[in-house]
């Protein structure tokens, strides 16, 4: 059990979001309350009802808002996303019930419309309850088509993916008998040599190379649709999904492969669009 309330849980802290949830769920707690009339209100003259009705719609409006809008501002570390949990969902819950029920409680005895007494209390908290569980409700669907549509994104990236991985990209050289046909997911990098470039590419459990009488310019057009290869120096292409790690030292980032003996270069200007794309 106590695995269970510590699990992760998202908070839902979209604050526009939130903002027409908590528009909504006020204007139907005025309907409800109106409608169907609970604590009495049906015994109270035409003016009282209306002035008390609101009363209570606005202090619905007025709670959610300081919970849902103004605290998550207000004290931003505590509710973190990474840190959230079943648990801390659960008393937050309470706690919207409670502040919701004492607003209603401090109302009814502003006006000094009733007595109150223990059953009445009950009531008021019972009346809390419809706003708190349509508020966790909406919450629960938000996040479920939330998560939905994340998955039918990673589902097709993945298909995306495994297309690409599929894919040949082929080098045409200036001489026929060096073209270079390969998967691109394969490619490690490509390096300027002269009129030439070298291509490294992963073959089983080594490297192949292959030198191609080819610009690297034509060579970067050539993969430009595949945004995980990028020049990283006027010297070279990479493949981020390959790189094993960067070091840095003061001279600048080094880019180093399992299969490759020696490190790749990046210029200042490529560091930014690196640390983006790993």
């Amino acid at each position: 059990m106590l695995k269970l309330l510590n699990k992760p849980y998202p908070f839902n802290d979209n604050f526009k979001q939130n903002a027409r949830v908590i528009f909504f769920i006020s204007v139907g707690v005025f309907g409800f309350l109106f409608l169907f009339q609970p604590l009495q209100i049906d015994m109270l003259a035409t003016r009282d009802k209306y002035f008390l009705v609101i009363g209570l719609g606005v202090i619905t409006f007025l709670s959610l808002s300081l919970n849902l809008l103004i605290l998550p501002s207000l004290f931003p570390k505590i509710f973190i996303h990474r840190t959230w949990t079943i648990k801390k969902e659960i008393f937050w819950d309470l706690w919207i019930l409670f502040t919701v029920s004492v607003g209603y409680y401090l109302y009814y005895k502003a006006l000094g419309i009733m007595i109150f007494g223990f059953e009445i209390i009950i009531k008021l908290i019972l009346i809390a309850i419809i706003p708190t569980s349509v508020l966790i409700t909406i919450n629960r669907n938000l996040l479920l088509r939330t998560h939905l549509r994340t998955a039918q994104e990673i589902n097709r990236k993945l298909h995306d993916n495994r297309e690409i991985a599929e894919k040949l990209v082929h080098f045409v050289s200036d001489y026929q008998k060096d073209t270079l046909s390969v998967k691109v997911s394969q490619i490690l990098l490509i390096r300027s040599a002269g009129n030439y470039i070298e291509v490294f590419w992963n073959q089983a459990a080594d490297a192949s190379r292959q030198l191609i009488r080819y610009s690297l310019t034509n060579a970067e057009e050539v993969v430009k649709e595949y945004k995980f290869i990028m020049r990283c120096h006027r010297s070279f292409l990479v493949n981020v999904n390959h790189i094993d790690r960067v070091e840095g030292n003061s001279q600048g980032y080094r880019i180093y492969f399992d299969k490759i003996d020696f490190p790749v270069p990046v210029s200042k200007i490529y560091v930014n669009k690196l640390r983006e794309l790993i």
